[in-house]
């Protein structure tokens, strides 16, 4: 009898719906990710179809990043209040929308407003709602679970270009477009419709831990906003999420002009950028398992260390081999850094207001990415080389490693279940720091 039970729990282990809304969120990541990291496929032919410069051409995407990183911290707090469903399908539809007001675009400006700020609004309304609710199904394994739904993002960053370019040669950029924003619909809408807030609703703690008999649902507990924003470790981890992303998104802007600098052809240093959504993609799945046992905060500062030591190693690569090993390095440690980013969010601010702190770290790091490839083209344009633009970004990395090192090591995992015994008359604890 007592074997059968044994197996039964196993079973139930094995099925835990939580995985299911792991892939969910890879497939709304898939969707998302993958249209902002095609526009390079649309580069040439939108600069060519307004007679644009390519400083103006860029700034679309620059739109796109910085409204994406702002609009995560009301899309989190919606999502606190509201079912995240609601907020990934609504983000869904506005990119769906967006790529096809693009399609009707007549001056460059157009694009500004449809693409920069309307896909960029949708993304973000599809970012942090969905990695939020990943963080309220797992505890013990919550660096596996983030690692593996934002893979999603890797995986768009590969397929997606490669499709947009295809469409492009068959159809023209305005009925790719449409098409992609079809294909967005058909995998975002279904991935949205699979969230559910937490595993309270299924009679379940985080991880698949089955509730006592006679439990009844609660609003999570937690810190009060407020606090939380006065809390020394979420300040550290606001400001470790804006040096990280400085450095960051250096080599995805200036890694192709690096290679043309050392005679490598453009459409052969394009490939560079795929081999870090490659490495990404290991990383991503790699050291979200590692993170679980070692600790997600030492993770962190380990990942962050070896980004910095990738981009330092950047510099003395000259040839397509080294440049190619350099775009693996960096896609690992990256692809590690960024699910690491709300996972440690949740281990030190987990609660009710969850979607609003993931939302409001993610935030600098719209402004880090802007900032860092800004400023490795200035250093360029005055020094004439990406030497110094590159170390730059390597010290970021650095400076970020110490914020993470600052911060107190988290309190002991607890299950944040929304949950109370029926016989009881508060709500759970959970355990998060409050104000230093």
């Amino acid at each position: 009898m007592a074997g059968q039970v044994a197996a039964a729990e196993q079973r139930e282990a094995r099925l835990f719906h939580g995985w299911v809304i792991v892939g969910a969120v890879f497939l709304a990541m898939f969707a998302g990710f993958g249209i902002s990291y095609s526009f390079s496929a649309f580069f040439t032919s939108l600069k060519e179809e307004f007679d644009a410069s390519r400083g103006a051409v860029s700034l679309v995407f620059s739109i796109t990043t910085l409204v994406y990183c702002f609009v995560g911290v009301g899309a989190g707090l919606l999502a606190d209040r509201i079912a995240p469903r609601r907020i990934v399908i609504a983000g869904v539809g506005l990119v769906a929308l967006g790529l096809a007001a693009t399609s009707q675009a007549q001056e460059l400006w157009h694009v500004y407003v449809t693409y920069g700020f309307v896909v960029g609004l949708g993304i973000g309304c599809i970012y942090v709602p969905a990695i939020g609710t990943v963080q309220r199904w797992f505890v013990r394994k919550r660096g596996t679970a983030s690692g593996l739904a934002v893979t999603g993002i890797g995986a768009g960053t590969l397929s997606f270009p490669i499709l947009a370019a295809a469409l492009i040669d068959q159809f023209g950029w305005r009925d790719s477009y449409l098409l992609l924003a079809a294909v967005v619909l058909a995998v975002g809408l279904p991935a949205g419709l699979l969230l559910e807030r937490s595993p309270a609703a299924r009679g379940l703690h985080p991880d698949g831990d089955r509730m006592p008999a006679g439990t009844v649902t609660a609003a999570p507990a937690g810190l009060p906003l407020r606090s939380i924003l006065r809390a020394r470790d979420f300040q550290l981890l606001c400001w470790a999420s804006l040096a990280m992303s400085f450095g960051f998104m250096v080599p995805f802007v200036h890694l192709v002009p690096y290679a043309e600098d050392h005679g490598i052809a453009r459409s052969t240093g394009s490939v560079l950028i795929g081999c870090i959504g490659v490495g990404s993609i290991l990383g991503r799945v790699v050291t979200g398992r590692a993170a679980d046992r070692v600790g997600r905060r030492t993770a962190m500062m380990g990942s962050l260390i070896l980004i910095a030591l990738s981009l330092f190693a950047w510099t003395l690569a000259t040839e397509l081999w080294s440049l190619v090993a350099f775009a693996l390095a960096f896609g690992a440690f990256y692809g590690a850094a960024v699910p690491l980013n709300p996972a440690l969010a949740a281990d030190y601010f987990n609660g009710r207001n969850l979607g609003a702190v993931i939302g409001l770290i993610t935030a600098p790091g719209g402004v880090g990415s802007l900032l860092g490839p800004l400023l490795a083209g200035v250093l360029y344009d005055q020094s004439g080389t990406y030497a110094v633009g590159i170390a730059m970004a390597g010290g970021m990395n650095v400076l970020a490693a110490g914020f993470i090192l600052l911060m107190r090591p988290p309190a002991p995992a607890h299950s944040v279940t929304g949950s109370v015994p029926a016989t009881a008359g508060a709500s759970t604890s959970t355990h998060t720091r409050g104000p230093a």
